[in-house]
């Protein structure tokens, strides 16, 4: 054994004291109901204090610029290793940030094409080569002996004039002749040249014949030449008979073209990239988009591609230089698999072979890791701003794999979110890739498959938030099947199972049709959705899912419905919206980015509060309003922090940390504001509370009832009221979303939109989950989800499979109907997994007795 974490007396957050040991070196899932205590465990407790130590180790000259950290509620931890952890979060990202910058494979890419790449000329395409004086004369020399060669020196390159002084400097220079448009003339001769057409005029420098003992004479005559040639330089090579005309060879030694005298600049990794003044589009400044007055843009919706750069971000001399016929934007377009094939297949010379196969070994390994993380239809110059936070966390895990670290603890949430079935072998092939280069990795997840493969399993729980806290098992997955008091164990053992429906609905027999999808891979579709029933999307990552759902029905239908002013995707004509009176549509993008949104805020909850403490006699003599407790005015707000109840600490090479405010301790309203109370509660104790906790409390508050209630229905029983939005993850926030909705009154004519709603979703919690989802149905309403998760598949009435690969491979409709059908597809992938779940009918043994 490699030894083991120890922890001892462990209380972050709903943690209730808890003594652990984890075995290092292996891969260990922690696992749990929603609220358990999982992240508590792996991300406020394990990795905080590994940053907090790391912190610790640095220098006092730098530890200066630093605020101490807050060190964990823990009473030890023993064989803690230097931690990394990959969040789902999207992470800190700039309009500059990319796929290729995130992974650092843009930077071998700029190094693979200013040390093999080839310059050409950016405005006639020609290739460009600079050679040395040595180069030139083996080339020359390598002639038939007794050919005879004119060596030349460029004076003038297309250019209006009569030259007549130029011509008159060579000839005191000593020279005779020169070449003018293609004739020789006479330096002693008077020349008279017309001032309007362009012309060509080189200097002779020799005559030669190439045969033994010209090599001294030759290597001269070409540095004269190179000299007056400004490093240009043009041997005519005669013809054996008069009737064939002569051929000229250029030389360079220096990045110019030879027919339009264009120069490169120096050929640098600098050179390609987009943030750098020497790489980046002049009109864009690197940006890749300007908006419709022509200006550049980071985040105007109306922008488009910059016309300068097209849309690269880098200017004409870095698009200039090429590798395989591409230049470095092309291929940064290109789907990483693409990619993968292009460096694959590339056929260098052998020196520059020699020069380039380390970098292009590490660009076709992280493009690999990319590619096996369910990644290979992304592109390098995709922005990292658009990623999904399952992409970004991958993208972030292809990165760790590609650094090749040693004995560092990796603790990652959930990495199989966004990905299909298919892909998820890959993924836990990376997790025990990590493992067996000697790191221990602790992955927070409630993947069937995931958490089977596993080295060591926690279970956390019995239930949510104070309810939970504990560790209910551990033990291999075969030990976990054995305890009956773990609910993740009864449903790994088939003990508790999600059913499938007795019937599939059949719909009203009207349709929402979406005709001509073809918005990025999409190829023309026209999918029909079937009205009072749920329809599943699913697919591979990339096929297309998030394209037709989310860019074009929902954007579409809330156009029509709601006069919303976002722009759909493309498509030909969305029929049958009329069916619905509106049209709801729920993601993972965060319901705040600041500390000040929380669910409270989001649900309309924070208002009700507000005026039942305006309303309490002690606030009414004091001539208190509902105003007075919001801490986003000041008034009542603590003013030392203005109301968010932390203080913002730039970390400078890390990320931001939040700390308490001192003032107010964290509660975010000052001291007169909080001297109102209700049951002997402040409005920063109310807040303070849980779901289920304020249930109990304000029950009798119809409005502030049906909001908690709704909270409580989507598995959110746990959070508290004024739990800070950025600390949510981006199923919770989905499911902030969806209670705000339910608490709504329903026509039964609305349209329900989900993508992946089981993110962050126990077995259990997808169960209640799907009653909720069955329960909206009853009433009438249609239900869209974009799910890979088989328990959600096998519950929908119909299921479109998109396929039948990612990125440019797919866009297309591999199947559909019931999951029945989809599953007798033999060549859907979602198909054969679906399969196999549908038809295992596993029973409870005789006389097993579940305690829970």
């Amino acid at each position: 054994m490699a030894g083991k974490i120890v922890i001892k007396g462990a209380r972050v957050h709903n943690l209730k004291d808890i003594d652990l040991e984890i075995p290092r070196e292996r891969l260990v899932v922690i696992t749990g109901v929603s609220g358990s205590g999982k992240s508590s465990l792996a991300f406020d407790t394990l990795f905080a204090e590994g940053q907090r130590r790391y912190l610790e180790s640095l220098a006092a000259d730098a530890r200066q610029f630093l605020q101490q950290m807050e060190r964990p509620d823990v009473d030890s931890i023993d064989g803690l290793s230097p931690a990394i952890a990959i969040e789902q979060k999207a992470g800190i990202y700039t309009p500059r940030s990319t796929v290729g910058t995130v992974t650092e494979i843009y930077d071998y890419l700029r190094l693979l094409f200013a040390r093999v790449g080839e310059p050409t000329c950016i405005r006639c395409g020609r290739k460009i080569e600079a050679q040395t004086l040595e180069q030139i004369v083996d080339q020359l020399l390598s002639l038939p002996r007794q050919t005879r060669i004119l060596v030349l020196a460029p004076i003038v390159v297309r250019q209006r004039g009569d030259h007549r002084e130029r011509l008159r400097e060579l000839a005191r220079e000593g020279f005779a002749r020169v070449v003018i448009d293609g004739h020789i003339h006479e330096l002693s001769d008077e020349i008279g040249l017309d001032k309007n057409p362009e012309h060509q005029i080189d200097l002779v420098v020799d005559r030669l014949i190439i045969r033994e003992g010209v090599r001294k004479r030759l290597a001269d005559s070409l540095e004269v030449a190179s000299r007056f040639g400004n490093q240009l330089i043009k041997v005519r090579v005669q013809a054996d008979h008069a009737a064939e005309p002569a051929r000229e060879m250029i030389f360079s030694q220096k990045f110019v073209c030879v027919e339009c005298g264009i120069s490169l600049p120096e050929i640098t990794p600098r050179l390609f990239s987009p943030n750098s003044p020497y790489g980046a589009c002049p009109a864009c400044a690197g940006l890749r988009t300007m908006n419709q007055r022509g200006k550049k843009s980071q985040s105007d919706p109306d922008a488009g591609p910059c016309r300068t750069c097209a849309g690269t971000g880098l200017r004409r001399e870095s698009r200039a230089v090429k590798l395989g016929g591409k230049s470095i934007a092309d291929v940064a377009s290109l789907p990483i698999t693409h990619a993968i094939g292009f460096f694959t297949e590339l056929d260098l010379a052998e020196q520059k072979r020699i020069i380039g196969q380390k970098i292009l070994n590490e660009i076709l390994d992280r493009l690999g890791f990319l590619a096996q993380v369910g990644l290979g239809y992304l592109a390098l110059d995709r922005r990292s701003m658009t990623l999904s936070g399952g992409e970004a966390q991958r993208v972030r895990l292809a990165k760790q794999i590609g650094s090749n670290l040693t004995g560092v603890l990796y603790i990652l949430d959930e990495p199989s979110i966004g990905l299909h079935p298919k892909d998820n072998a890959q993924l836990l092939a990376l997790l025990k890739q990590l493992r067996d280069g000697g790191n221990s990795v602790i992955v927070v997840e409630h993947d069937r498959e995931t958490i089977l493969e596993a080295d060591h399993v926690i279970d956390m729980g019995p239930g949510a938030g104070i309810h939970g806290g504990e560790i209910v098992a551990q033990g291999t997955p075969h030990e976990l099947t054995g305890e009956t008091r773990s609910l993740t164990g009864n449903y790994l053992a088939g003990r508790l199972q999600i059913p499938i429906p007795s019937q599939r609905r059949k719909g009203t027999g009207n349709f929402i049709v979406i005709k001509g999808a073809r918005e990025h891979n999409l190829k023309d579709l026209t999918p029909e959705i079937q009205v009072g029933a749920m329809t599943c999307v699913t697919g591979v990552s990339g096929s297309g899912k998030s394209s037709l759902v989310m860019d074009i029905l929902y954007r579409a239908a809330a156009q029509r419905l709601h006069r919303s002013r976002a722009k759909a995707g493309r498509f030909e004509k969305l029929i049958g919206w009329e069916h619905f009176d509106r049209v709801i549509g729920i993601d993972q993008t965060p319901i705040g980015r600041t500390p000040r949104s929380n669910p409270a805020t989001y649900t309309g909850l924070y208002d009700h509060i507000r005026d039942l403490f305006a309303q309490l006699p002690d606030a009414r003599v004091r001539g208190y309003k509902a105003e007075r407790f919001s801490f986003n005015v000041s008034g009542g707000r603590c003013e030392a922090c203005a109301g968010d109840g932390v203080v913002r600490v730039e970390m400078y090479f890390l990320p931001d940390v939040f700390v308490t405010c001192d003032v107010c301790k964290g509660s975010r309203y000052n001291r007169e504001t909080l001297e109102i109370k209700y049951k002997g509660l402040t409005i920063a104790d109310v807040l303070d509370l849980t779901v289920n906790q304020a249930l109990e409390l304000l029950t009798n508050i119809p409005p502030v009832y049906q909001r908690l209630n709704a909270l409580r229905e989507v598995g959110l029983g746990y959070l508290r009221l004024g739990q800070a939005a950025s600390t949510l993850s981006g199923g919770e926030a989905q499911r902030v979303k969806l209670a705000r909705e339910l608490a709504r009154r329903s026509s039964g004519r609305s349209l329900y939109i989900l993508d992946e709603p089981t993110t962050g979703l126990h077995f259990d919690d997808v169960k209640k989950l799907l009653e909720m989802l069955h329960h909206l149905m009853d009433t009438g309403n249609t239900i869209v989800v974009v799910e890979h998760n088989l328990d959600v598949i096998k519950n929908a009435d119909f299921v479109i499979d998109l396929g039948p690969g990612g990125g440019a491979n797919g866009g297309a409709v591999v199947a559909k109907g019931t999951p029945e059908e989809v599953a007798s597809v033999s060549h859907s992938s979602t198909g054969r997994y679906l399969k196999t779940v549908l038809e295992i009918v596993e029973k409870v043994p005789q006389g097993t007795e579940i305690i829970l």
